[in-house]
């Protein structure tokens, strides 16, 4: 198999995210949060794999009629924004006038925060928080915290975008990513168990996301704080 029909199936694989993401809205309208989740976690996972897969390959010399990253960004807004937004507005884990509020400041925000040109430091980490609503909101549904607390979290994210606070890259990161790493794949296990189990609050898996949203959420700033901006 030449290099050229490897980079070019790293393209195609990145562009079942689209696909993906129709499945994810179209449970979404239904209604079939449960669904819809499990659609955005088979996605989140294809993000996960073909970064690595893109750099192993060089599609940018081996497969350059296709702007990888474009294509990456394109399916991302509609993964991690749009569709969570969507969810989280027609749920309503956050009635009347909050959700308009959440759906207005994530969508706007997020289209500015994919196109800065300042999005990642020189470790490859992220320069605020990178617009990952699909876990925020999927964590919303499982602990249907107070509406307040929702409002909240969504503001305070919202605002973190346009921060230099660090949030680590579970793949590019290089520091803590023996931790790091396995944390995102408990993460995405999680997730997905959560939306099997239709987010039961018995369930476990609401522990465990618990556990490894804090420390995906966390780990960049106290890298900062212990190493500098640059750390």
């Amino acid at each position: 198999m030449t290099p050229q029909f490897k980079a070019l199936g790293v393209h195609l694989l990145t562009a079942t995210g689209a696909v993906f993401a129709m499945l994810a809205m179209l449970a979404a309208v239904e209604q079939n949060w449960s669904l819809m989740f499990l659609w955005l976690v088979v996605a989140f996972a294809v993000d996960g794999i073909d970064g690595p897969l893109a750099r192993r390959y060089d599609v940018d010399r081996n497969a350059p009629q296709f702007d990888g990253v474009l294509l990456d960004l394109i399916i991302d807004y509609l993964t991690y924004v749009f569709i969570p937004a969507y969810a989280l507005f027609k749920s309503g884990l956050l009635p009347g006038w909050t959700g308009w509020i959440a759906i207005i400041v994530i969508t706007y925000a997020s289209a500015l925060y994919f196109a800065d040109t300042r999005m990642k430091t020189r470790d490859y980490s992220f320069s605020g928080f990178p617009g990952c609503w699909n876990m925020v909101v999927l964590v919303l549904f499982a602990l249907e915290p107070n509406f307040w607390i929702s409002l909240a979290i969504v503001v305070l994210l919202a605002a973190a975008m346009f921060l230099r606070i660090k949030f680590v890259h579970p793949v590019r990161t290089a520091r803590w990513r023996p931790l790091t790493l396995p944390m995102a794949f408990a993460w995405t296990g999680f997730a997905g168990w959560a939306a099997l189990v239709d987010f039961d609050p018995q369930s476990w898996a609401h522990w465990g996301l618990v556990i490894t949203s804090i420390y995906l959420v966390a780990a960049g700033a106290l890298q900062q704080l212990l190493h500098g901006p640059d750390g």
